[in-house]
């Protein structure tokens, strides 16, 4: 299953070869090609991937899980902490000079679609076994 980025790219690159080629199997022979390029693009980011969680170092294993710790966080914050603080300070008659800390969420749950959407990945992968475990 390719990532949405690459799929987006060959959509893409499909439709120029569309326009520009009018062979029919001057086309599907170019696109084949392309697929089974991006398709090597992808397999070198993914063994890169394997590489980079197998490291010692928790900088550098560990930046996805920190986003994801990240994002948890913010959407915990967005969606539950702030709204029941404020309705806390509320009903206690308390009243804010300032409004309670807000967190970019157009900016956030695009990051957290795109890491859910790694996380479909991962999913499918374990699901046709070919997932790993780790070993520390």
């Amino acid at each position: 299953m390719p990532l949405p980025l690459i799929t987006g790219l060959a959509d893409k690159l499909f439709g120029i070869v569309d326009s520009l080629v009018t062979d029919k199997d001057q086309a599907a022979l170019l696109k084949h090609e392309l697929d089974m390029t991006l398709s090597k693009l992808n397999l070198a980011q993914m063994a890169v991937n394997a590489e980079e969680a197998r490291h010692a170092s928790l900088f550098v294993a560990g930046w996805r899980p920190f986003i994801g710790w990240v994002c948890g966080a913010a959407l915990a914050w967005e969606f539950i902490g702030a709204p029941v603080g404020q309705w806390a300070l509320t009903a206690a008659g308390l009243e804010l000079t300032y409004a309670l800390p807000q967190v970019a969420s157009g900016d956030l749950m695009e990051l957290v679609l795109a890491m859910l959407g790694l996380a479909g990945l991962r999913s499918y992968e374990k699901r046709a076994g070919v997932s790993r475990t780790r070993i520390r």
